[in-house]
């Protein structure tokens, strides 16, 4: 075997899950991302083909590539793939079969979306990626979870239909389904409008803003393992298709910041915690954005921007689901999750604090934890590409992420008030042991950033352990939290709803679901019932053609009777019509040849004006 897919190593163990029970189930539910993660490390040690094309299958005269490898993909793959063990671990003692085989459909299917070389292989796995992840979502089986999942997959089905439309019209003018770098700029040829449509796909996934509000909704509604997961691998995998098919579009640079500044702003209003950390997901996202649209091929500063987009994806992946799981494990344990619920809950649950905080000092760019050795890469790339401008809203949104992820949430949680709301307790021992591994990949990459460095698609000429910058951090994060002490009483949590661009799309499919159910279905049952009505009459009439035919024309002659004749004679007709209807269909007449002949040469004429009806 030159090569094995990965991505199938979940795709078809997802569907073996139902046949183990008990301990083999769960050890079987680990042991697939460890195949998967040999897999990877065959490939890089050259094993297994280390770059290049494999698995290519002809369809309908083209060629599907399943395996695109290289350095892009494999530090998305193996980011994904550790990713995946330490969520699985975190989810290993939900008993819900489903929710583990929606998990690994999810993993499995993003994984195909990194090593598609072609578009059809592209939106094959984009497309189950989306009804995968959906069931995190519903399995919840709440009312707000069931309406988020389907408000989720309208959106996604959206950006489904623009992504295959720009793959057709890319088809059409090319000639060509290769997953390549797509022409940019501005115009109305076909070619450009391609690029529009597949490029709106991505950002939806993406989450950029007006596009995001399907993140924010959805993923605070998911089931607590499920949440996890979904933190890592739609955004990421659309950060992937963006680099590989949009790097150096300027316009992804303004919408990258501005995406980063957005976040923010939005999570100072949230006072659901899983809320406000999926605000967060938006806005550190945006720095990936931005870092793609700097990525100018050839020059310094754009391999930087890749590099960062790339090494930020990755440090992200694994702090964002170490921040899902801290407040999963308060969901699990308290029910609750909105900050002016909780408080106190450090004397309960200690060392799920202290991992959270991991994840909070790495998403807030701490010096020696990872978010520190990523996020800086892009603003580092934006200040070599002399963008001011977005250099102080990247480091603007830096302040914002501390102030909320890593002060104001924990605060509220585990803090703020003298005695704990409710009672609590520490998770599952095998949440706190995936918190923990979690945890450890943070502060390693932190300290030891050349194993991540090493796996980029362009050499790091980096350094970010240097003095200045050091300095220069610790002031940003020290001045922020003296702020934070300062004002911390007016920053606790509001029981507000915070309206978003979503907005506007539920009020129109309120609308939508109005005339739905009111206006169209009055006119649907009514074109039913008269299409019943004529049915009925169509299956009367045929029981006796010459009897029904006669029935009719006396009806019409009573209905003229009543007109002029008297009361008695038309009360004679109406008993005399009615007298005929009971005996009806009676005994059928006897056609003559020639009437049959008429009858059989008649059904064939109509049968042959419909035929050519229905030909021109």
């Amino acid at each position: 075997i030159d090569w094995f897919h990965p991505g199938l190593i979940y795709i078809l163990g997802a569907f073996l899950i139902p046949l183990f029970r008990g301990t083999i189930k769960k050890g079987y539910l680990l042991l697939l991302p460890v195949l998967a993660l040999i897999n990877l490390l065959l490939m890089s040690r050259g094993v297994f083909s280390p770059e290049g094309k494999e698995w290519i299958l002809p369809f309908l005269g083209y060629d599907l590539i399943l395996g695109r490898v290289d350095k892009l993909s494999m530090v998305f793959a193996y980011v994904f793939v550790i990713a995946s063990f330490c969520m699985m671990l975190y989810a290993i003692h939900i008993k819900e079969e489903g929710q583990h085989v929606a998990a690994y459909l999810y993993v499995g299917s993003t994984l195909g979306v990194v090593f598609a070389g072609d578009l059809f292989t592209l939106f094959f796995f984009w497309e189950v990626m989306a009804w995968s992840a959906l069931f995190l979502i519903w399995y919840r089986r709440r009312k707000a979870a069931y309406e988020a999942g389907f408000r989720y997959i309208l959106v996604h089905f959206f950006g489904g239909l623009c992504l295959l439309g720009g793959i057709l019209l890319h088809l059409q003018q090319t000639g060509s389904i290769a997953f390549e770098t797509f022409s940019w700029g501005w115009g109305l040829s076909q070619e450009h409008v391609a690029s529009y449509l597949i490029l709106l796909a991505f950002l939806i996934n993406a989450a950029v803003p007006p596009l995001h509000a399907w993140l924010s909704d959805a993923y605070p509604e998911a089931t607590v393992t499920g949440a996890v997961f979904l933190t890592a691998f739609t955004t990421k995998s659309a950060i992937y298709v963006l680099i590989r098919g949009f790097p150096g579009a300027e316009l992804l640079i303004w919408l990258g910041a501005i995406m980063a500044v957005y976040g923010v702003v939005f999570a100072v209003l949230e006072n659901d915690i899983r809320r406000l950390l999926a605000y967060h997901i938006i806005s550190q996202v945006g720095y990936m954005v931005c870092g793609v649209g700097m990525g100018v091929m050839g020059t310094a500063a754009g391999e930087m921007a890749i590099n960062g987009a790339a090494a930020h994806a990755f440090c992200h992946i694994l702090y964002k689901a170490l921040l899902f799981m801290g407040a999963g494990a308060v969901l699990q344990v308290t029910g609750r999750s909105k900050l002016t619920e909780l408080g106190g809950l450090y004397r309960y649950m200690p060392v799920t604090f202290h991992l959270y905080m991991v994840g909070a000092y790495s998403i807030s760019g701490f010096p020696l934890f990872n978010g520190f050795v990523s996020k800086t890469m892009v603003v580092q790339a934006s200040a070599m590409g002399h963008l001011p401008i977005i250099w102080l809203m990247l480091e603007g949104a830096s302040i914002g992420t501390f102030l909320h992820t890593g002060l104001k949430l924990p605060w509220g949680t585990w803090f703020a008030k003298e005695k704990p709301v409710c009672e609590a307790k520490e998770p599952p021992k095998n949440m706190l042991v995936a918190m923990g591994l979690t945890s450890f990949l943070c502060i390693l990459l932190g300290v030891y950033p050349k194993l991540l460095y090493d796996l980029l698609p362009y050499p790091v000429h980096y350094e970010p352990y240097a003095p200045g910058h050091v300095v220069s951090m610790s002031q940003l994060l020290g001045f922020t939290f003296f702020a934070f002490w300062v004002l911390r009483k007016k920053l606790h949590g509001e029981p507000t709803i915070t309206l978003d661009t979503d907005w506007f799309y539920r009020m129109a499919g309120k609308s939508v679901i109005w005339f739905c159910e009111k206006p169209l279905m009055t006119f649907a049952r009514f074109v039913d019932g008269k299409v019943m009505d004529l049915v009925h009459f169509l299956a009367w009439f045929s029981r006796n053609p010459a009897v029904a035919f006669h029935i009719k024309k006396e009806e019409v002659k009573v209905r003229v009777k009543k007109i002029y004749a008297s009361p008695d004679r038309v009360e004679k007709y109406v008993r005399d019509l009615e007298e005929k209807r009971k005996k009806y269909p009676g005994e059928l007449p006897k056609l003559t040849v020639g009437a049959s002949l008429f009858l059989i040469l008649f059904s064939f004429a109509v049968y042959l004006l419909l035929y050519l009806l229905m030909a021109y």
